[in-house]
């Protein structure tokens, strides 16, 4: 039996990091519900393209529209099993906005699997929920990891880090090994 997930972003959220979690996580079988403060179920949210192509950081290009499932003020966050949290610029300023961070806090107090990727760590670290926890993140946010009292696993882009039933990867090219980790925390069985 599938598990019931949150996925919390906001506008102009990785462009994959959205995508392909919402829907890899449907297609092995839990219920993914989307949302962002501020919108309702059927609206939409603007992505950005991250890549890398030989700069100092990551180039960034217009994404998709994104349409949410699920309606950030009505949601309950101990209706839920698990809370995954994609990257791009959107952690940036949610982690501004009332109700987020005591929804992530919800999550680590309750020891329910967490996913963050890239910038996603800026809301563990707002939150005060990664003291003495090993977790990546882009390499840019290393400094605020550090900050919040956890130790930055600095990790090729394309691996991904679980400590207990926390799932951290640095960026998109890492969908393979954190998916995999998430599936793992979550008791997710696939057979061939």
């Amino acid at each position: 039996m599938g598990k019931k997930l949150l996925l919390l972003a906001g506008d102009y959220v990785e462009d994959y990091e959205i995508m392909v979690p919402f829907q890899a996580l449907q297609a092995v079988g839990h219920e993914v519900h989307a949302v962002c403060p501020g919108k309702k179920a059927g609206e939409q949210l603007l992505t950005a393209i991250h890549d890398f192509e030989g700069a100092q950081t990551y180039s960034e290009k217009p994404g998709h529209r994104f349409t949410l499932n699920a309606s950030f003020d009505t949601i309950r966050a101990q209706d839920y099993d698990a809370l995954v949290i994609p990257g791009g610029r959107a952690p940036e300023y949610l982690r501004t906005v009332a109700g987020v961070l005591p929804l992530v806090q919800h999550f680590a107090q309750a020891d329910k699997p967490i996913a963050a990727i890239c910038h996603g760590a800026q809301l563990l670290a707002a939150a005060g929920v990664i003291r003495g926890r090993r977790v990546s993140a882009y390499p840019a946010c290393a400094a605020e990891v550090e900050l919040a009292g956890a130790s930055y696993a600095q990790i090729p882009v394309d691996q991904a880090v679980t400590d207990g039933l926390l799932v951290t990867a640095p960026a998109w090219p890492a969908h393979p090994a954190w998916i995999a980790q998430f599936l793992a925390v979550l008791g997710t069985r696939i057979t061939h």
